[in-house]
């Protein structure tokens, strides 16, 4: 078994596992081996908006599909553990970029549905689906569902729930791994999408303000991951000491070589 298949492997474990899957996304390799070093992370997330804001492109897939790629090729060779990459909608064809993001290192992947139709969605995964396959390889697709977090104003709180349910439903049936829902915050309706789509398949955003990780392991969530606010946190504490020192202060205390 090769290393891509071993971390293809231990990934999809960390998933089915009873413990919740906390991934702290990251940008570079200096973010990658820093986070990689805490004690008891497993396994890294890439994040798409911090990799493109990193290069000076928004967010979109409007960074240049062999830049984003190359990013997370840096950041596979910079660390020992799995990482699955954050690939929007796929730029286009999910299938050859699968294949790309494969041959980078990545044994993983989300796949953002963008609300489009419910059946081009699903050939989407199952073009992810059949790459990996084609690959040989165990790579572990988080199909990402925007029917929350970009629901059209006015849609009922249940018509919402219940379109978020259909596509994961929808989305796991065609061979995704687990189901993305970022915008799932209240513990109903993560325990309603918990139980919908079944024992250590859903996936969700934590963000300032979000339900404590103990919290979503009780209700069933799989993986949680932190999307941009790893930047941003970051960004934050850099902007905040240089305002400490224009006002004339100094650096805060704490400081320390991290890689």
């Amino acid at each position: 078994m090769t290393d891509r298949h071993a971390q293809a492997a231990e990934l999809l474990r960390l998933h089915q596992a009873p413990q919740i899957l906390v991934l702290a996304n990251v940008w570079d390799v200096a973010s990658a081996r820093a986070v990689a070093a805490v004690e008891g992370v497993a396994a890294l997330a890439t994040a798409s908006h911090a990799i493109a804001a990193a290069h000076g492109y928004p967010d979109g897939e409007q960074i240049p599909l062999e830049l984003h790629l190359a990013s997370i090729e840096r950041i596979t060779a910079g660390v020992g553990i799995p990482v699955t990459a954050d690939l929007e909608a796929g730029y286009g064809d999910p299938g050859e970029t699968t294949r790309r993001a494969i041959a980078a290192g990545a044994v993983g992947m989300n796949l953002e549905d963008e609300l489009m139709p419910v059946m081009d969605a699903i050939e989407a995964v199952e073009a992810v689906v059949a790459a990996r396959e084609a690959e040989n390889t165990g790579f572990v697709l988080n199909a990402r569902t925007d029917a929350i977090l970009k629901a059209p104003e006015g849609k009922s709180p249940a018509d919402v729930l219940a379109d978020a349910t259909v596509r994961g439903r929808a989305y796991l049936a065609a061979g995704a791994d687990c189901v993305f829902v970022p915008g799932a915050r209240d513990p109903e309706t993560i325990a309603a999408l918990a139980d919908a789509f079944g024992p250590q398949r859903l996936s969700v955003l934590a963000g300032p303000g979000s339900l404590p990780i103990a919290e979503l392991e009780r209700l069933g969530v799989a993986r949680a991951s932190i999307g941009p606010f790893g930047y941003r946190v970051a960004l934050t504490a850099l902007q905040d000491a240089t305002a400490e020192l224009l006002a004339g202060g100094s650096l805060p205390e704490g400081v320390r070589p991290v890689v």
